[in-house]
């Protein structure tokens, strides 16, 4: 038995190298740059002084205004996932007969089989004024004018929703799909409607997917920039924009590495707040759905001297 443990323990030594180094040696390398500074015009990064001047910088009105609008985008992109691809995803597990879930499926993976930068650019023309949209708008009389769309922060949900919304729907889908029928059709013949299952038995019991899916959706989307610089311009920009153009055009990794730590936190934070919150509102549920057994009465002193007799 030792050795069976030892045997899959090496067979992990993989996944945890590749973790350390594509994963923790450089997120502990951004941390490490955002306590340095900018040493010059042409330099990059110094960390011979090490301070916290970088986060403070950071913090400044432009950069809480602009963290603002991501959180704003990435709450609205993340909700808007989940309310359009639960019903798709219920209905992939539960309307389509099995032999047919396999073409759905690729068919949500499609939109991965094209470049991130092409897609987003696509919804670029699909939203401009001089688009087929704008002008199938103006036929029907729904507009007057040209469609005034693109580069505003409505454009950037409207794209990220697009770009991130498989993500969420293949984890629900998986979710839903493990349920079964069984207990679907068991909680009907104890008198409940569609809706009471699958607010009590369905979406419980798919918790793991639902977790998955927001997750998936939520914290990409957080550090995301080419949807905003292609779709938001300058109304719709987000904290990526402000750590890539740190990054590339500033060259300055001190304070660009601040941002990105700054943003990593508060996107934590975030998760952490939505955790005690939903925690929170289920409770009420959860202790008027708790079972309870009686315990067992005490046997009378005549019933003891029985059963010893």
């Amino acid at each position: 038995m030792p050795r069976s443990k030892s045997a899959g323990a090496y067979l992990a030594v993989p996944a945890w190298a590749w973790l350390a180094v594509f994963f923790v040696a450089p997120v502990a390398m951004v941390v490490w740059f955002s306590f340095g500074y900018k040493p010059g015009i042409f330099g990059t990064h110094a960390n011979d002084i090490l301070s916290l001047d970088r986060y403070f910088e950071a913090m400044s009105p432009t950069f809480f205004a602009t963290f603002t609008n991501t959180l704003w985008v990435g709450i609205i992109g993340t909700v808007l996932c989940f309310l359009i691809g639960a019903p798709v995803a219920y209905w992939m597990a539960f309307k389509v007969k099995p032999e047919r879930r396999g073409i759905l499926i690729a068919l949500v993976l499609v939109p991965f089989w094209t470049n991130f930068l092409v897609r987003t650019i696509g919804w670029q023309v699909i939203l401009s004024p001089e688009g087929w949209m704008s002008g199938l708008l103006q036929s029907v009389g729904i507009i007057d004018g040209p469609l005034e769309l693109l580069y505003t922060r409505t454009a950037v949900v409207i794209g990220v929703v697009y770009n991130y919304l498989p993500l969420m729907v293949l984890p629900l889908f998986v979710a839903f799909d493990r349920v079964g029928p069984a207990l679907r059709e068991a909680s009907k013949d104890l008198g409940a409607g569609r809706v009471s299952t699958f607010f009590r038995v369905t979406l419980p019991l798919s918790q793991p997917g639902v977790v998955a899916g927001v997750l998936l959706v939520f914290i990409p989307l957080m550090g995301d920039y080419i949807t905003a610089t292609v779709l938001g311009g300058a109304k719709g920009n987000m904290v990526g924009q402000l750590v890539a153009s740190q990054f590339q055009t500033a060259q300055n990794w001190a304070l660009g590495s601040a941002m990105a730590v700054l943003l990593m936190l508060v996107i934590t934070l975030t998760i952490a707040v939505a955790a005690v919150i939903v925690w929170l509102v289920s409770l009420p549920f959860r202790m008027a759905n708790r079972l309870e057994l009686d315990p067992a009465p005490a046997a009378t002193a005549k019933e003891r001297v029985e059963v010893a007799a």
